[in-house]
């Protein structure tokens, strides 16, 4: 197995988890959250590929699909490559409208199928390419960035999962 293989493999799980996490669902479902201060399903997959997508873009050197694709008209949401997740609160949360589970599921697998187009064409001295973010020490390279961002979009897609089972029980797992 090439290296590129093994990281797209781990990018693919996200992928795998939030089809099952998300089979079924209803919008009320996605929007539904836990507590006023949790994230709802909907809001949890949107934020996970819209990082992907940023991260990803930024690495590439290119614009994000959320803007080329016109992904946020489909989400109705401005066109604000800024607006990912990051620093939502729960009010912020509380307003996001979720699209159906096909939309957030179409949106990744685009994000998914540019960043394995992405990865399969870098080469091993791609990954030690520091980034320009001396906010971090030591500088992060492309190699680290590809796995925080993969265990990021990991960690949310259990996430994901776990709401589901909070508001649905275990039974949807076939358990």
């Amino acid at each position: 197995m090439e290296w590129q293989e093994l990281i797209t493999d781990g990018y693919g799980r996200v992928r795998e988890v939030l089809e099952e996490a998300l089979d079924g669902l209803r919008v009320d479902d996605l929007t539904e959250q836990p507590h006023p201060d949790c994230n709802s399903m909907g809001w949890l997959a949107w934020h996970l590929t819209r990082v992907q997508d940023d991260h990803l873009a930024d690495l590439m050197g290119e614009e994000q699909l959320w803007i080329t694709d016109r992904w946020h008209a489909r989400f109705n949401r401005p066109p604000d490559r800024k607006d990912i997740g990051f620093g939502h609160s729960s009010e912020d949360v509380t307003a996001f409208k979720s699209p159906d589970v096909e939309t957030l599921l179409e949106y990744h697998r685009a994000v998914l199928e540019r960043s394995r187009r992405y990865i399969s064409n870098l080469s091993m001295a791609d990954l030690d390419r520091e980034l320009d973010e001396p906010w971090y020490q030591p500088l992060p390279t492309v190699g680290v960035r590809l796995v925080s961002v993969m265990s990021d979009c990991l960690q949310h897609a259990g996430q994901v999962a776990y709401v589901r089972g909070l508001l649905k029980g275990k039974g949807w797992l076939g358990v």
